[in-house]
């Protein structure tokens, strides 16, 4: 069964969620003594704290695409020499066969340039296939064992980092993931801490109440941010 997609429960960036959060448990190691007639106590904020500190440690969406970058970066590189190597082949063959025999046509090499990473692969292997099947046909044409053992290796390689790309994909999603649940815990908490502080003072101090509440802060903070663009 296909897992469900997670969404996130906040709609502001992971930065300022990890800020909203320290600024909250600040204002509750302040206020711990009311805290606690919530069953809200120290222990439980520690783990609060140590949770956000574990958060800001989790590699984010650009460190992660990055890495991502390079090994499709590499992977591009090893299909080139895997192209190459058959483009070696195929000058070759076209030496003895016209391109429009039947002979040449079984490497099944046409619009190399446009083929997906598996059909790219799989043209590499079935050129080498058909090349060795037709020995007695191309022995005038400088095509040798060399020859097929380097595009041999070239599709190994390739097949290799497709692999890794594939899984450095795999791991981007999972670790995307893995940080929106541990955000939207966070969240969650941090909506806890602030509803109680926010009920502590709402009948006695009107600043202390104002510093619990999450959207008119960050609200704020989007309109300083808009008048600064404007």
């Amino acid at each position: 069964m296909k897992k469900q997609k997670v969404n996130r429960k906040y709609n502001f960036p992971d930065a300022d969620l990890y800020q909203m959060c320290t600024d909250a448990i600040r204002l509750a190691q302040r206020d711990l003594e009311h805290f606690k007639d919530y069953d809200y106590d120290a222990h439980r904020l520690k783990g609060f704290l140590t949770r956000c500190q574990k958060f800001i440690d989790v590699p984010d969406d650009d460190e992660l695409l990055g890495d991502q970058m390079v090994v499709t970066d590499k992977k591009y590189e090893a299909a080139e020499k895997v192209r190459h190597a058959i483009r070696s082949v195929m000058t070759r063959v076209r030496l003895q066969f016209s391109n429009r025999t039947g002979r040449y046509r079984k490497f099944g090499t046409a619009k190399i340039g446009d083929m997906t990473d598996a059909q790219l692969l799989f043209c590499g292997r079935r050129v080498i296939r058909v090349a060795r099947a037709q020995w007695d046909f191309l022995a005038e044409t400088g095509l040798n064992e060399g020859h097929l053992e380097k595009l041999s290796k070239a599709c190994h390689a390739f097949e290799l980092a497709m692999n890794i790309q594939q899984d450095k994909v795999a791991d981007r999603d999972i670790a995307v993931e893995n940080r929106i649940d541990i955000g939207n815990l966070l969240y969650e908490e941090l909506i806890k801490v602030c509803d109680i502080g926010k009920d502590i003072w709402a009948e006695t101090d009107r600043t202390r109440y104002d510093a619990y509440c999450i959207y008119d802060s960050n609200n704020e903070q989007k309109i300083i941010a808009k008048r600064g663009k404007e």
